[in-house]
């Protein structure tokens, strides 16, 4: 009966300071954690209203590095990264970053209602030989990267990089456009400011408008605002082409041309933390494509993203074929 008793309460300490070394595991994890958060809240000066939200956000936070680090452990071609959404959800970011009035018509059908657009960066005729390149494609027809700061203005970023683009390729002068009036005074047709548009439309507004004034005369403000008319054009184009739909090929000779803007699903939780993929081709080969994005430069590798081409579906990645285009000058 003793024997009974002391086996008994040999399993039950056993239990016990199992129990207490997998509490203290878990505790000393959140602590851990809380530091990170304490960690990022400086890196992106995240302050929040009260204790409350604090709380909710780190619970957030939590759940995406986990979902990162779990997601880094296996065997991807590129990996995520704790970036400047850690600590919004997936729907949260689709609400605030994607194109929410982008509607592919019934040739080009997106499976997902959400997408964003960039600028598609590389222009070459064969494949990069070098991670040097990107150097010189960053210096070239493009200006600094910009941040959205949550909205839904990724369609004007991506019409002013095409357009910047095309006028330095033609007059030798990249000057810097204004997105803001863009948003701001397109707003007459389907393109609808910070709640999305679409980039040919914007092409038809610089077009019918003469063209569109310096950023440095009308900034970007993050927001929807008044348009302000009369502003003077700094430069303007004559037209816009579309690029057949689903067809990687022709979208590659277009871009040894000029920059071009391209549709891409951006909703999907990968896309919210992406890190980098990689260059030009890997020991596999594969093949990438470069874009630019417009959600700063602490997203992607500096601002850009690397996106696998020549896949076998024809929409290509992320249906990033299906609806591209580019200004004419």
């Amino acid at each position: 009966m003793a024997i009974h008793r002391a086996s008994l309460l040999a399993v039950l300490c056993c239990i016990c300071l199992c129990g207490t070394v997998i509490a203290a595991r878990e505790l000393n994890g959140d602590l851990s954690m809380v530091a990170k958060h304490e960690n990022w809240m400086a890196q992106y000066d995240r302050v929040y209203k009260d204790a409350t939200e604090k709380a909710c956000r780190f619970e957030v936070f939590k759940a995406n590095v986990e979902f990162i680090e779990m997601f880094n452990a296996q065997n991807h071609k590129f990996w995520l990264g704790v970036n400047q959404f850690a600590d919004i959800t997936n729907d949260e970011f689709k609400t605030t970053n994607t194109n929410k009035r982008f509607k592919a018509n019934s040739i080009r059908v997106l499976s997902s209602g959400f997408s964003s657009f960039f600028r598609v960066q590389q222009r070459w005729t064969g494949e990069p030989r070098e991670p040097s390149l990107l150097s010189r494609i960053k210096a070239s027809v493009y200006n600094t990267i910009t941040a959205q700061l949550f909205l839904g203005c990724c369609w004007a970023s991506s019409a002013v990089a095409a357009t910047e683009g095309i006028v330095k390729l033609k007059t030798g002068k990249l000057i810097s456009l204004s997105e803001q009036e863009l948003v701001d005074c397109d707003v007459h047709g389907e393109d609808q400011g910070c709640e999305g548009g679409l980039m040919d439309d914007a092409f038809k507004f610089i077009i019918k408008n003469g063209g569109l004034t310096m950023e440095s005369n009308y900034p970007y403000i993050a927001a929807d605002g008044k348009c302000k008319a009369g502003s003077n054009s700094a430069a303007t184009i004559t037209g816009f082409e579309d690029v057949p739909a689903n067809n990687e090929g022709a979208l590659m000779k277009a871009v040894a041309n000029q920059p071009m803007s391209v549709a891409v699903d951006g909703g999907d939780m990968t896309f919210q933390f992406y890190s980098a993929i990689g260059y030009g081709k890997t020991s596999d080969g594969t093949s990438y494509w470069l874009m630019k994005n417009s959600r700063g430069t602490t997203w992607g590798e500096d601002g850009y993203l690397r996106i696998e081409k020549d896949i076998a579906d024809k929409k290509g990645m992320c249906g990033l074929a299906m609806e591209p285009s580019y200004p004419t000058k």
